[in-house]
């Protein structure tokens, strides 16, 4: 799967979000950067087919195909879009994301799940408390139950704190496993990323 975003834009004069381009593919962690409080949920929703560009084009293996898009790309942890209420424990977002999957969604199944994730510890916590590695894994793992996923668009991980390396090294392991991952952030996790890359790169040349 390829998802193609050209020269995407939102608003008069692209105030909600300026023209933007990117590519997203199976296998691969893709970060995209975007400031401001909005414009991280403006591109989520974009490149996960839920809102139409003003100017621009999306496609998907080549066509545009926005349904397709919301059949294979799950948006993760949204602001004031898809992520929980911060009061919701860990278990109620289990059991409404597995209620979502079609699954068994009881009080057995939620701990069940979570304990196979090594986050059974943490089921009476309300979310907006749980760690960032701990969240952003949570919310993926929840989002690849959905029947027919993979992709995930992930917005603004950096808000919840914490090591960007942690979050975008969480992202390259689900492209590993087979899934296409956009991870959305603003410029200094952007920075920090681009530098840990650099170094690798260096590091693989010497």
């Amino acid at each position: 799967m390829r998802i193609e975003l050209h020269e995407v834009s939102k608003g008069r004069d692209g105030q909600a979000l300026p023209p933007t381009t990117l590519v997203f593919e199976t296998g691969l962690a893709t970060l995209a950067r975007a400031e401001t409080e909005q414009r991280p949920t403006v591109l989520g929703l974009l490149a996960a087919g839920r809102m139409r560009p003003d100017s621009g084009s999306i496609e998907i293996d080549g066509l545009a195909d926005a349904a397709d898009i919301r059949r294979r790309v799950a948006l993760v942890d949204a602001p004031d879009v898809s992520e929980p209420a911060p009061r919701v424990t860990v278990a109620g977002v289990t059991a409404e994301e597995l209620m979502f999957a079609g699954r068994t969604a009881g009080h057995r199944a939620v701990r069940r799940w979570l304990r196979g994730q090594d986050l059974e510890q943490l089921a009476r916590l309300p979310i907006a408390n749980v760690p960032p590695r701990e969240r952003i894994h949570l919310m993926t793992e929840l989002a690849l139950l959905r029947a027919g996923v993979e992709g995930l668009v992930v917005v603004a991980p950096d808000r919840h704190g914490g090591h960007p390396l942690v979050w975008w090294e969480q992202a390259q392991a689900l492209a590993a496993r087979g899934f296409a991952m956009l991870m959305i952030a603003g410029d200094a996790s952007a920075t920090v990323i681009g530098a840990a890359q650099t170094a690798d790169d260096e590091e693989d040349r010497a």
